[in-house]
């Protein structure tokens, strides 16, 4: 059974790890990347909607990519959720997982993502993007990082930077959060708190 010791020599190395290219580029601009813009449907879920005999709308959401988003939040990079759909089903995870800032129902997330970059005096060197289909294609060509999930859509494929071993809804928004916390150099120390955590268990 590992000691505390052994696990502590482990989390000074974590077993994660990205080629040296892609990490740069998941710098950012000279800032870094400031904020992370997520879609919903293919991204965070595995793009498939269960409509109700009543109309209402089942989602499915995975651990694994909630507790990368609350990781971002925690070293500064602002996870933003913007989605064309709404439901209730999206805005209940968004709120139990405490996040700030969630834009739904939008028809053009171009328009969007400039005004909210425009609030922050940020440039798109400083934005890092998720998204799987044609409406996120405008965000792609422009993010500084632009990811998709192993099960995009080809055009958002060819236009990311990175794209996911794993598929939306199955932990490809992690697989985006922890390139982004290696990349900025955070992921580590969050590792080591977390073992922090485990010896006071």
């Amino acid at each position: 059974m590992p000691t505390p010791e052994t696990f502590a020599a482990a989390a000074a190395k974590p077993a994660l790890s990205f080629p040296a290219e892609l990490l740069l580029r998941a710098q950012g601009g000279a800032l870094g990347v400031r904020a992370a813009i997520f879609d919903v449907d293919g991204v965070l879920t595995d793009g498939r909607l269960y409509i109700g005999e009543q109309g209402e709308v089942f989602k499915a959401f995975h651990v694994l990519d909630g507790h990368g988003l609350k990781l971002l939040a925690q070293v500064g990079i602002t996870p933003i959720i913007i989605t064309g759909r709404d439901s209730a089903a999206v805005r209940r995870r968004v709120a139990d997982l405490g996040l700030t800032e969630a834009y739904f129902g939008v028809a053009d997330k171009l328009v969007l993502a400039g005004a909210l970059l425009a609030e922050r005096g940020m440039a798109w060197a400083e934005l890092a993007v998720i998204g799987d289909d044609w409406p996120d294609l405008p965000l792609l060509a422009r993010a500084g990082f632009a990811c998709a999930p192993a099960n995009a859509h080809a055009e958002a494929r060819a236009l990311a930077h990175h794209v996911t071993t794993a598929r939306g809804g199955e932990g490809a928004a992690r697989e985006f959060c922890d390139l982004l916390l290696l990349a900025s150099g955070r992921y580590g120390a969050l590792l080591q708190a977390q073992q922090g955590t485990l010896d006071q268990r």
